[in-house]
């Protein structure tokens, strides 16, 4: 299979993703672009990044205009993480690609085992609880952090948090985590850009376009399927790919 129609496929997986469930898009194109398509460690976090950011800007276009974003919410979870953010960035340059890769399963596994133990709660099952701005501000810091460091928007732990600890119903926290990955992935993305890492556009520019069309057709799944079912797929397939990845950099 060409790598042209390989990074059409992942685009759209990727895209998929990101559009239903308002994040998981990033900690699937990082072991796409590397496993696939051949990137290194570091080439795919950059990568990842440019990815994520189109798709989850275009996407988040749609979730607005359905209402699904709570602006405030997301504002301040993204505004503390985007210090956080450009210094994880410039820490992961000094890193070794083996222990990102290590680092990047640990983190996705540990996502997957928590959105499969919590209990996912459907429009009008759920308490809409007022927004503390402490708790906002700290787990925007650690979103943030995972961006910055591992090249993933953070979408896949936003989602879980705006559920948890900020109390919004599933839509509203998809919607919302679409704002707060467009701004840390921006963030991080600047001190990224013009380092010594070349990218191969031929692959990030077709896995982009796939990934954009992939995420209109994600947002209308999200309204056909129940959330508590697309968050158990999701984290069954995180929980795979996380394995895939552990054992490869322990082998």
């Amino acid at each position: 299979m060409s790598t042209l129609v390989l990074a059409l496929i992942a685009g759209a997986v990727v895209g998929l993703a990101l559009g239903a469930l308002g994040g998981g898009g990033s900690v699937l194109t990082v072991p796409a672009l590397i496993y696939l398509l051949g990137f290194t460690p570091a080439a795919a976090t950059t990568a990842s990044l440019i990815i994520v950011t189109v798709t989850s800007a275009t996407s988040l276009c749609s979730h607005a205009a359905s209402g699904n974003v709570r602006w405030r919410t997301g504002l301040l979870f993204a505004a503390a993480g985007i210090p956080v953010a450009l210094a994880a960035a410039a820490l992961a340059a000094r890193l070794p690609g083996q222990l990102l890769t290590a680092a990047f399963a640990a983190v996705a596994g540990l996502a997957a085992v928590r959105m499969l133990t919590s209990s996912a709660h459907e429009d009008g099952f759920r308490p809409v609880r007022p927004v503390r701005p402490v708790r906002a501000a700290g787990a925007g810091a650690g979103l943030g952090a995972v961006t910055g460091l591992l090249g993933v928007g953070g979408g896949f732990l936003a989602v879980p948090a705006l559920v948890g600890v900020l109390g919004l119903r599933m839509r509203a926290a998809v919607g919302t985590s679409l704002l707060v990955i467009t701004v840390n992935s921006l963030a991080a993305l600047t001190v990224r850009t013009g380092g010594s890492t070349p990218l191969d556009w031929a692959v990030v520019a077709p896995f982009t376009g796939a990934a954009v069309l992939g995420a209109w057709d994600g947002k209308r799944l999200s309204a056909a399927v129940t959330g508590p079912v697309l968050q158990r797929i999701f984290a069954v397939v995180l929980l795979c790919v996380a394995a895939f990845m552990l054992a490869d950099t322990i082998r």
